[in-house]
């Protein structure tokens, strides 16, 4: 029997580290084999290519560049651990996946969906997240958090506009996908938005 497929999005400093540990915890107190891994990333080839991706330095990467390494390392993270996992049986959660490109790669940098959308159905095939939860608050709120963790990456140092239209893109995901995706106020205290993840949780386990 498949495993469940999870992930988890959201933009800069919405808290997903925290929410993610929580989550994976609540999941495995619930019986769950949960792998937690994370996108760009999960395999030493995806590590690397992610190290590229966030480097400030590295801001002569053009946005067609730029889509086709998040593809890359996402079929090497597929291939090594997402599919071999579901395959076993186990609970797969993962830190971003293929709505994080729609909304960075195409709200952000303006890449046409349809060239997205070509690009998923040849890494991913018919695989998609069974249940997505997006963790969701005002940007400006948000990088503001974001920027007391550490220094900027490359794209923490985008325009504040980049972020908004980062977010708008997920938005308009969740509500043309409403059966996927879970909507959370990240906005509140910590132990406020996991009551809410929590009761997310508890349906999810139910189905």
């Amino acid at each position: 029997m498949r495993g469940r497929f999870i992930t988890v999005e959201g933009s800069e400093g919405v808290g997903k580290s925290s929410n993610l540990e929580f989550i994976y915890q609540y999941l495995k107190q619930a019986g769950k084999k949960v792998v937690l891994t994370r996108e760009p990333g999960g395999t030493p080839v995806a590590e690397t290519i992610r190290e590229l991706l966030l480097d400030a330095r590295q801001s002569s990467i053009t946005d067609d560049a730029e889509l086709l390494l998040m593809f890359a390392a996402r079929a090497q993270h597929l291939s090594e651990v997402i599919i071999p996992a579901l395959q076993r049986g186990d609970w797969v959660l993962c830190d971003r996946f293929t709505d994080a490109t729609y909304a960075y790669q195409g709200g952000g940098r303006g890449i046409n969906q349809q060239r997205i959308a070509i690009l998923e159905n040849w890494v991913q095939g018919e695989l998609r997240p069974d249940h997505t939860i997006l963790l969701d608050m005002p940007v400006e709120a948000g990088l503001e958090r974001a920027g007391k963790r550490s220094q900027p990456d490359r794209f923490e140092q985008e325009q504040i506009s980049f972020f908004h239209k980062v977010r708008q893109a997920y938005l308009a995901r969740a509500e043309e996908d409403k059966a996927r995706f879970f909507v959370i106020n990240a906005a509140p205290a910590l132990e406020v938005v996991q009551h809410q993840i929590t009761s997310v949780l508890d349906l999810v386990l139910k189905r």
